[in-house]
């Protein structure tokens, strides 16, 4: 087992921080939303350490690595488990990555279903788990004395899981409910599952991460023995703990405990990429809502690329707060509009920059969809203000410090950036690639990426309204 201490990367790109979110707000929210940040001009943090400097990384001998931070602020520890599969890499039946999330709490050979959890909320912990287009993730925080049980818990269901007939029959049923009461019987789900199957015409990420109906309904144990097999492998997870431990003595347990997992090879992924998108394409959603909604996404790059930074100020510009441009003009000058929001969303092979506008019930859903139109096309003609600029950059850097504040957020961001990027970015390298971007720079992404006929819209529309983009008296 080799152990080294990580130091500042010279790399020459930073990454910036993912807007992730644990548990199952993550999975189940309609879509993704970028970390609160004030709407403040302030001024920038002053003499911010990096907590993640000390971080110790360990590799064991079946391949499964071990991330430490020693933390004795509190008497808490965060364990968290990320496996390296998503619903983007489902390449046959989809919803395999979400189920199995389910399953893992279906008892092992040693333990009943749902004891695992009863053992930890016992003894006051927090556990859950969360499923994405890229990752799943297991967790537990709990108070220092109880890290070995949580060690040993977590061992005992990755060596023995109970995968049967019976345990598959039971969380299908939950997770079909699932799917029908966030997806098909919500209509901020539909406009979601619609938005990513609209703007990934071939792309895995198209697949909604708690998979199609028939694919749920049709999977066989055979599937889900394989699917565990090729991607709950040692070599496939990255084990994150922060707070009060023993490094050594930590160690020591989990090769005592972990170390007993056989090695297996690599995991196959699904490599179908994303072609060209040659026009703007658009679909409407008929249900039974009071309130229009709009949801627009056009393509961005992937996490870690160069215009990353540009692209999270101009959402910020665009929808931070009562002062932002969409703020002011669809919520508070025109009034056709409850909520608005635009976020630029990045995964792993690919990305998205959103938008959503909840249209106010009884104003027309065309005009709403004008003005933002208006605005975004403004934006690429005109460069924000330096003060736009200024409250976007303390705004992100003010969200950026504040999450380093809990065990936990530190083991997510040790096991995240790991997985994406086998480096956790220093927070001092991630402030600086913000606060170079200049205004010209914003614009520049803005005029590349929102191009219109690159854009993809999805209207969610009364049942009873007429045909076209609706509101008062249809269109």
């Amino acid at each position: 087992m080799r152990v080294q201490t990580l130091r500042p990367s010279r790399a020459r790109r930073a990454a910036r921080p993912l807007a992730w979110r644990c548990g199952a707000a993550l999975l189940l929210a309609w879509l993704p939303a970028v970390a609160p940040a004030a709407d403040s001009a302030g001024a920038a943090p002053a003499g911010v350490s990096d907590p993640l400097e000390a971080m110790q990384v360990a590799q064991l001998e079946n391949g499964l690595t071990v991330l430490t931070l020693e933390d004795h602020t509190t008497p808490v520890v965060s364990f968290q488990i990320f496996v390296d599969v998503g619903s983007g890499d489902e390449a046959r039946f989809t919803g395999l990555a979400h189920l199995f999330e389910h399953m893992m709490f279906r008892g092992t050979k040693h333990l009943e279903p749902e004891e695992h959890s009863r053992l930890i909320e016992a003894r006051g912990g927090r556990i859950n788990a969360y499923t994405s287009r890229d990752l799943t993730v297991y967790y537990e925080d709990i108070t220092s004395e109880h890290l070995p049980l949580v060690i040993s818990l977590e061992a005992e269901r990755f060596a023995n899981l109970n995968i049967s007939e019976e345990s598959l029959a039971s969380e299908r049923e939950v997770v079909i409910s699932e799917r029908r009461w966030r997806s098909e019987d919500s209509p901020e789900g539909r406009a979601f599952e619609t938005l990513m199957a609209l703007t990934f015409f071939a792309h895995p990420y198209r697949i909604p991460t708690v998979g199609w109906l028939s694919d749920l309904q049709k999977v066989s144990l055979a599937e889900c023995l394989e699917f565990f097999r090729a991607y709950y492998a040692p070599g496939n997870l990255v084990v994150a703990i922060a707070g009060d431990f023993d490094t050594e003595e930590t160690l020591a347990l989990m090769r005592q405990q972990f170390g007993q997992l056989p090695a297996a090879q690599p995991s196959p992924r699904n490599p179908t990429e994303e072609p060209q998108q040659l026009g703007e394409r658009s679909a409407t959603v008929r249900m039974d809502v009071q309130s229009p909604l709009l949801a627009l996404a056009w393509h961005a790059p992937a996490t870690g690329h160069e215009d990353a930074e540009a692209l999270d100020l101009l959402s910020l510009a665009l929808s931070n707060g009562p002062s932002s441009r969409l703020y002011q003009r669809l919520i508070y000058g025109e009034s056709v509009a409850l909520e608005v929001s635009a976020a630029y969303w990045e995964l792993r092979r690919a990305g998205l920059f959103y938008f959503t506008v909840q249209v106010r019930p009884g104003e027309d859903a065309a005009r709403a969809e004008a003005l933002l139109f208006e605005e975004i096309e403004r934006l690429r003609r005109e460069s924000v203000s330096p003060r736009e600029l200024q409250r976007a950059k303390r705004a992100m850097e003010v969200s950026m410090v504040a999450g380093q504040g809990s065990a936990h957020a530190l083991a997510s961001r040790m096991g995240i950036e790991w997985v994406f990027f086998g480096r956790v970015i220093p927070l001092a390298e991630k402030l600086a690639r913000y606060e170079a971007v200049s205004a010209e720079d914003v614009q520049r992404v803005a005029q590349r990426y929102l191009d219109p006929a690159g854009r993809n819209l999805v209207r969610v529309l009364p049942s009873n309204a007429k045909s076209g983009a609706g509101g008062k008296g249809g269109s």
